[in-house]
């Protein structure tokens, strides 16, 4: 994977228009933005690049746009939320063809340090088609309008969208420079050189529901990590591969045979693969998922076949902790349990603490874990958290991400 970018310190922005697709998918409620972390994440690359004199022309998607352009899922919000905290006025081109007359005539009025936020890149329909056909035109009059391209949308990264890969074809007809900005640039230093270069012992912790979700990331991450540590449901398949019983836990009967090749691999390879030695088991799963709800605590080669496994217990809480505190590099993709419920958010809130009281680089692989660290209060005590769930996933698996691959190597 070819890592070593142009980043925005790499090229003199100043008089030039400096297209800059950022991440504002960010959450609304009746219009009012209820989370503007992505927001906050993409100021330092737009304040570096307004100091250098450049002419700021901002875009992004909100949403999946499935009943086409609305105003539910326009920028205006987003404008409104960066003019706060940029402290200068945002031009939004509020026009649903993204790049039409208004676009050009905000961008041609615009002055040395000015920004101009364009409109919801979706709303233009062919954003989201495959690589082939992914808006070929679109992403040509998003060239047109600059003569630049800095790609800070980690989150979009492994989507060759128009907006994220396509139109870096077309800045570099007309030669200009793509460049990754901050946060894209610490996504790669962090999750890329953690897989590709760790400092080790190097941990690995896989979470979440289903084996199916993480194939190639656990095939990957074996051959890089010391120990591959495996909670959450995905845990049980593997229980049931080696023949014990998992009551009515969720299973993934299909990958079976894949979870018994990844052990015999561990084997080979010298490798550490550790799984649950106890588990928090109730009668079904909480209805409604935060409602109050018994358990108790079994040994995970003997779950009760009427019982449901929920979380990892306390013998396993210990054992993932002591590994995890062991390490020089960990990465965390995927809860231990159902931690919305708080009686079964005791494995994930163990391994958060773990990972906040080690002196290791900690690095948090988006989606449900990253939510997980914020909502239990550990956020500020991690090395990195991932701004992008899918993305970082497909870091994880040693793919290629498009938005990463387009940017100009230095």
């Amino acid at each position: 994977m070819a890592l070593n970018k142009k980043s925005v310190d790499d090229f003199n922005a100043a008089g030039r228009r400096v297209l800059v697709r950022c991440d504002f998918n960010v959450p609304l409620k009746d219009g009012v933005i209820t989370d503007d972390t992505r927001i906050r994440a993409a100021l330092p690359t737009i304040n570096k690049l307004i100091k250098d004199g450049a002419k700021v022309i901002l875009c992004s998607h909100l949403g999946k746009v499935k009943e086409g352009p609305n105003e539910k899922e326009s920028l205006a919000p987003v404008a409104k939320a960066l003019e706060e905290k940029l402290g200068k006025s945002v031009n939004f081109v509020s026009d649903y063809n993204v790049t039409g007359e208004a676009a050009t005539a905000a961008v041609n009025a615009m002055k040395d340090g000015d920004v101009v936020l364009l409109q919801n890149t979706r709303f233009r329909g062919k954003e989201e088609t495959k690589p082939t056909d992914a808006g070929e035109a679109f992403a040509k009059e998003l060239a047109d309008l600059a003569d630049d391209y800095v790609c800070d949308a980690f989150g979009s990264a492994h989507r060759a969208h128009a907006s994220v890969a396509v139109v870096t074809k077309y800045i570099t007809e007309k030669g200009g420079t793509n460049a990754v900005g901050y946060l894209m640039q610490k996504e790669i230093d962090f999750l890329g050189n953690a897989v590709e270069n760790p400092v080790r012992p190097f941990v690995a912790i896989l979470g979440g529901a289903k084996v199916a979700d993480k194939l190639n990331v656990i095939n990957n991450l074996l051959e890089k990590c010391d120990t591959l540590i495996i909670g959450g449901g995905m845990a049980f398949t593997f229980l049931k591969a080696q023949g014990y019983e998992i009551g009515n836990s969720l299973v993934d009967d299909e990958k079976l045979d894949y979870c018994k090749e990844m052990m015999e691999k561990a084997k080979k390879l010298g490798k550490e693969l550790l799984l649950p030695v106890d588990t928090a088991v109730a009668d079904s799963f909480p209805n409604p998922i935060d409602g109050p709800i018994d358990v108790e605590y079994v040994d995970s080669t003997a779950i009760p076949a009427d019982k449901e496994g929920l979380d990892i217990g306390p013998k396993t809480q210990e054992l993932f902790a002591t590994a995890a505190k062991n390490a020089k590099t960990v990465v965390w993709n995927g809860p231990m349990g159902v931690f919305e419920n708080p009686t079964l958010a005791k494995g994930t809130i163990a391994v958060a603490k773990a990972l906040a009281e080690t002196d290791a680089t900690t690095i948090i692989g988006g989606g449900d874990s990253a939510a997980a660290c914020n909502q239990l209060g550990f956020a500020d005590k991690m090395s990195h958290i991932s701004t992008g769930g899918g993305a970082s996933l497909e870091f994880l698996e040693g793919k290629e991400l498009p938005g990463v691959y387009a940017a100009d190597d230095k």
